[in-house]
C-alpha cells in the first residue's frame, strides 16, 4: 500500500520536474501511484537506464534528494533527484551500478546533491566489487552553486581514481560533456560517444574564438568524430543511444565484475583445434605488400567473437578482445594496411593502455607481430616518440598476466623488443617458417654493412643483391632466434589458433610476484 500524502507530494515534485504531477493529483487515489510511475518512465535518462539492464532489474537509488541551494532562485526549483537517476540493476544476470545525467531537469547540471548522488552510487560499485556505467548528459558544473559544484566534481574524480583497476568503468557520452566534467570520463576505463549528439570538450567555440581568434564548430571541436579518429579520447563511436547501450552490455560480457575474479567463461561452439589452411594464404609472402591483420584475428579467435577497441584511431595497430576456447583475451596486433604497421607515437600509446586495461582485469594478452620498427621523423621526434614508445614498453614490461606472441612476418629493430619478446617477460613467443627477425630488412642492412663493397664491384647492383640474399638466409629467419632459446617454437601458421590455446590454458593461473612499491613511474 502507498501513503496518499506521500504518493501527492512525490506527484507535486514530478510536476516541478516537467512530469504530468497535476495528472496524478487529479486521478482517484487508487490510481496516482500508477500515474506516477508512467509519469517517472518519461524520463530519458531512466530509459537508457532500463535499456542498460535486464528487464525488471533496475532499482532506483536515491530516488527523493534534493539540492539545498537557496541561490539566484534555486529554493523554487528543488526537484526529486536533482537532475541524475543513480542505480543498481543485474546485466546478463550480473550485478552493475549505473547513473543518467537528465539534461531536461536543470539542465542535466551538477550541484552538490547531485555529485553526492554520484559519489554514493561509487563507493557501493567499490564495496560490492561490481562494474559503474556513466551516461553523461549535463551542461557542467551548477554555476549557482559555486564551489559546492566544484568540489562535487573533485569528490566523483577522487573515486574514479580509486575504482581505477578494482572495478571495470564504462562511460557514454550522450550528450553534451564541458568543462570539468569531461574529467571523470576520462579517468574512466572506456569511453564511448553517440555520433552526431554528443561532445567533449574543456573550452567551447566561443571561448575558442575569444582567446585564439579561431572559428570552429562544436563538431570539429569535441564531437564522436573527432574523439574516435583524431584525439583517441572516445575508444567508441555508436549511431545512437540503443546501440550505444547494447554495445556497452557486449563489452561488460569481456570484463570480470571487478579485479578479484577472473573474466567472464563461456563456452565455445568453435573447435580449438581447428586449423585452418587460410592460415597460410591470409599473410603475403613479400614483406612490403599489405594486408588487413583483422582477418588473422578472425582466424585466431573464437567465432564472431573479436570486439575491436578504438578502432578509428592509430588504425597502424588493432586492439580488442576476443575469446580463445571460451576464455577471454586481449589482443594486440601491428596493422600492415596502414603505415605499414609501423609503431607511432599514436599507435603506442593505444596499445600501452589496452595492456594496462587488461592487465588490471586479469585478461591474458596474444600479441600477432609484423612490425617494421617505429615510424622515423622530425614530427615523431619532437612530439616525443621514445616516452610515448617506452609507455609501450612499460606496459608489456609490467604486465603480470599471461603474455603470449606469434611474429607473422617481420619484427624489426626496437619494435621487436618491444612487442611481447621474451626479453622484455613474453611467456610464449611463437613465430612462422618465414618470420624476419633482425635490427632491420636486408636492402638497409647490405646498405650500411657493405656499401664500399658493393661501389668496388664491377656489376653494384648483382653485388648487392648477392649481398642481400645471403643476409637474408642467415639472419632473416626465425631459426637463430630459436636456436637461442628466444622462440619457444617456430610453428606453420595453420596451427596458430591451436598452439595459441594450449598454451593460454596452462598459463590461466600464473602468479608472478613482484616487491611492493607505492607505484611506477611511467613514461609521460
Amino acid at each position: 500500500m502507498h501513503d496518499q500524502s506521500a504518493v501527492e507530494e512525490l506527484a507535486v515534485r514530478l510536476a516541478d520536474a516537467g512530469s504530468d504531477g497535476a495528472a496524478a493529483l487529479a486521478a482517484p487515489p487508487s490510481a496516482r501511484a500508477q500515474v506516477v510511475a508512467d509519469a517517472r518512465k518519461i524520463s530519458v535518462a531512466h530509459a537508457r537506464l532500463e535499456h542498460l539492464f535486464d528487464s525488471g532489474s533496475l532499482e532506483e537509488i536515491g530516488a527523493e534528494v534534493l539540492h539545498r541551494s537557496t541561490d539566484f532562485g534555486l529554493e523554487k526549483k528543488r526537484i526529486a533527484g536533482d537532475g541524475v537517476v543513480t542505480a543498481s540493476g543485474l546485466v546478463d544476470g550480473r550485478p552493475v551500478f549505473a547513473f543518467a545525467q537528465d539534461r531536461t531537469v536543470l539542465g542535466g547540471s551538477l550541484g552538490q546533491a547531485h555529485a553526492m548522488k554520484i559519489a554514493r552510487l561509487q563507493d557501493l560499485a567499490l564495496r560490492a566489487g561490481a562494474p559503474l556505467v556513466a551516461i553523461n548528459d549535463s551542461g557542467g558544473a551548477r554555476i549557482q552553486e559555486g564551489v559546492d559544484a566544484l568540489g562535487g566534481y573533485g569528490e566523483i574524480f577522487r573515486r574514479n581514481v580509486a575504482a581505477s583497476g578494482m572495478i571495470p568503468q564504462i562511460s557514454l557520452i550522450a550528450g553534451p560533456c564541458a568543462g570539468g566534467a569531461v574529467y571523470s570520463p576520462a579517468l574512466t576505463d572506456f569511453v564511448g560517444m553517440v555520433d552526431a549528439s554528443s561532445f567533449m570538450f574543456l573550452t567551447g567555440p566561443k571561448v575558442v574564438k575569444t582567446v585564439t581568434f579561431e572559428d570552429v564548430t562544436v563538431e570539429e571541436l569535441g564531437g564522436a568524430t573527432t574523439h574516435a579518429q583524431l584525439t583517441g579520447v572516445s575508444h567508441f563511436i555508436w549511431k545512437d543511444d540503443l546501440e550505444a547501450i547494447d554495445q556497452i552490455r557486449k563489452l561488460l560480457g569481456y570484463l570480470p565484475s571487478n579485479n578479484r575474479e577472473a573474466p567472464p567463461f563461456v563456452e565455445s561452439t568453435d573447435p580449438v583445434d581447428r586449423m585452418n589452411p587460410e592460415f597460410h594464404d591470409i599473410v603475403p609472402a613479400d614483406p612490403r605488400k599489405p594486408y588487413d591483420v583483422r582477418g588473422v584475428i578472425e582466424l585466431v579467435v573464437d567465432a564472431a567473437s573479436f570486439m575491436e577497441v578504438h578502432a578509428n584511431w592509430a588504425r597502424n595497430i588493432v586492439v580488442g578482445f576476443g575469446r580463445l576456447g571460451g576464455h577471454v583475451i586481449g589482443l594486440v596486433a601491428n596493422q600492415p594496411a596502414v603505415l605499414a604497421g609501423v609503431l607511432d607515437i599514436d599507435a603506442s600509446r593505444k596499445a600501452a593502455r589496452f595492456i594496462r586495461t587488461c592487465n588490471a582485469f586479469d585478461i591474458p594478452l596474444v600479441s600477432l607481430v609484423d612490425v617494421p620498427g617505429f615510424l622515423p621523423g622530425r614530427h615523431q621526434e619532437h612530439g616525443a616518440v621514445i616516452d610515448h614508445g617506452a609507455k609501450l614498453l612499460y606496459a608489456y614490461c609490467e604486465a603480470r598476466v599471461p603474455k603470449l606472441s606469434v611474429i607473422l612476418r617481420k619484427a624489426y629493430g626496437g619494435a621487436y623488443i618491444v612487442m611481447s619478446s621474451q626479453h622484455v617477460g613474453g611467456d610464449v613467443n611463437l613465430a612462422w617458417p618465414r618470420a624476419e627477425i633482425a635490427v632491420m630488412g636486408a636492402n638497409g642492412a647490405v646498405e650500411v654493412l657493405n656499401h664500399r663493397e658493393i661501389q668496388a664491384a664491377a656489376d653494384p647492383a648483382a653485388k648487392a643483391s648477392e649481398l642481400k640474399d645471403a643476409y637474408e638466409q642467415k639472419f632473416l629467419n626465425p631459426n637463430i632466434a630459436a636456436q637461442r632459446g628466444y622462440l619457444d617454437a617456430v610453428i606453420e601458421p595453420h596451427e596458430t589458433r591451436r598452439k595459441l590455446y594450449r598454451h593460454l590454458r596452462v598459463l590461466l593461473n600464473k602468479r608472478e610476484w613482484t616487491p611492493p612499491k607505492r607505484n611506477g613511474n611511467i613514461p609521460v
